[in-house]
């Protein structure tokens, strides 16, 4: 089930919302938990004792490691819970992906895997692995309430696509928290918003992906406009998708951790990875690279723990070879600018922003490939080396049917819309002016996102395929 649907949007959270409030305090972790199941039963029904297996496992292992807390048993169960989560993970994600390349490598043929991969497995496996670290490490208490680990770990707003919550960010509003009107409607408001981003922009950019993708009259111009396009589309589709799960917490009373910074106004790829995904990128730094010794070791040794972690961070989002070379692009861009790039880059504040904006967009193209052969020919095609002409037909049309909502998504993917709503704010009489505005803003944008998805639009969510 899509956020970005008619049944989650008027059916399913208006019954849990009042649902919700209408039970005591103590029975709102049990209907979370359970509205939960039935939100993931919903597109997965197979794969429900699935992640009930995961939940229990995590719960289990979390008390025995806290039980002996100091000892080598605690390591091993530590140890044990990781293997279980993370072979899990492994066997659902990328066994195919090793069993191709195994025969590939040796033509010894191997029976593949038969077994879908099962929605948000990615997000919820390394949930429940930084909470059983984070009770080995002291930093939280093992959750002996079963229903409130199983309604962290199963949150619906959280679970298919983030952002990665760690069981620290919410504990105590696990046990206790407040709700009331002006936070679930700063909550509504922050949903909204998210719908749009992700209906009235994300998919619309998605529909001119997916025609460059079936057009059989690609140009030179055509390739930076599906490339600039998709960088965009993926940005809204996502921190979109955030913002809503962002709102639906504070609608609930949790506070998630932000996810997206306004990335594409970075100054380097380093602050880029400060600014998107941002609840990935410090779970692995936590998580991993400081573990592996992160940048305290020799010279050597960082630069293996920095293309350890980018290659784990690619491998995460897919078992293709396409992410991985994603992944040890970022290695060698990040490697080059803790080098010798960042001072360079300080010092040229506008050849620094082309200079990431250039990077990400060719990132992107690798990113959206459906394996090697395409990332080549999408490449090739940007840089004149496939054929194509300069300018076909099919591109200026496309180009000039889509150029309002390019030019829409490039402003709203920086803080100047933020900044001039402050504006406003900070003038006499402005605080009222958009109390009076506001409302009828986000209801114009909810009957808009309802229209179009009753009209059966591009709906697709790319987060899904992780």
């Amino acid at each position: 089930m899509l956020f970005s649907s008619i049944p989650f949007l008027y059916y399913f959270l208006p019954a849990v919302m009042l649902l919700y409030f209408l039970v005591p305090k103590k029975l709102r972790n049990s209907v979370l938990f359970l509205s939960s199941m039935f939100f993931y039963a919903w597109g997965e029904p197979r794969y429900v004792w699935f992640m009930l297996f995961s939940i229990t496992q995590g719960y289990l292992f979390g008390l025995l490691i806290e039980r002996f807390q100091g000892q080598r048993l605690s390591k091993v169960f530590l140890t044990s819970t990781i293997a279980v989560s993370l072979g899990l993970l492994g066997y659902c994600k990328y066994a195919n992906f090793f069993l191709e390349n195994f025969h590939a490598l040796t033509g010894v043929a191997v029976p593949v895997v038969k077994l879908a991969l099962p929605i948000g497995i990615s997000f919820y496996t390394f949930q429940i692995v930084s909470y059983t670290i984070d009770v080995y490490r002291g930093d939280v208490k093992a959750q002996r309430n079963y229903i409130h680990l199983a309604a962290y770990i199963s949150m619906f707003p959280q679970l298919i696509a983030g952002p990665i919550v760690r069981y620290s960010d919410i504990d105590r509003e696990l046990a206790e928290r407040t709700t009331d009107w002006d936070k679930a409607a700063e909550g509504i408001r922050r949903f909204v918003i998210g719908l749009s981003k992700k209906i009235l922009i994300a998919n619309l950019l998605g529909e001119l992906v997916a025609i460059f993708k079936a057009s059989d009259e690609k140009s030179l111009l055509f390739y930076w406009v599906y490339a600039i396009a998709f960088s965009l589309h993926i940005y809204f589709d996502f921190s979109g998708y955030s913002d809503m799960a962002i709102g639906l917490g504070r609608i609930f009373g949790f506070h998630f951790p932000e996810n997206f910074r306004y990335p594409f106004i970075s100054g380097s790829i380093t602050e880029f990875w400060r600014r998107w995904h941002i609840s990935l990128g410090s779970w692995f730094r936590d998580y991993l690279y400081i573990p592996l010794g992160g940048n305290r070791v020799n010279r050597v040794k960082w630069v293996r723990n920095l293309f350890l972690v980018w290659m784990a961070t690619g491998l995460w989002h897919g078992a293709e070879w396409n992410f991985v070379l994603w992944g040890l692009y970022f290695a060698v861009l990040l490697m080059l600018e803790k080098l010798f790039l960042l001072p360079i880059l300080q010092k040229h504040k506008v050849f620094s922003h082309i200079y990431v904006l250039f990077l990400i967009v060719i990132n992107f193209v690798i990113f959206d490939a459906s394996g090697m052969t395409e990332v080549f020919a999408h490449l090739a095609g940007m840089f004149g080396l496939a054929g194509a002409p300069v300018l076909s037909p099919a591109s200026v049309y496309y180009l000039r049917s889509f150029g309002c909502l390019i030019l829409i998504a490039v402003i709203g993917a920086t803080p100047l819309p933020k900044y001039l709503v402050e504006k406003v704010r900070g003038r006499k009489g402005g605080e009222k002016i958009l109390a009076i505005l506001e409302p009828v803003y986000l209801a114009a944008l909810l009957i808009a996102c309802t229209a179009f998805l009753i009209d059966g639009s591009f709906n697709p969510f790319l987060y899904f395929r992780f």
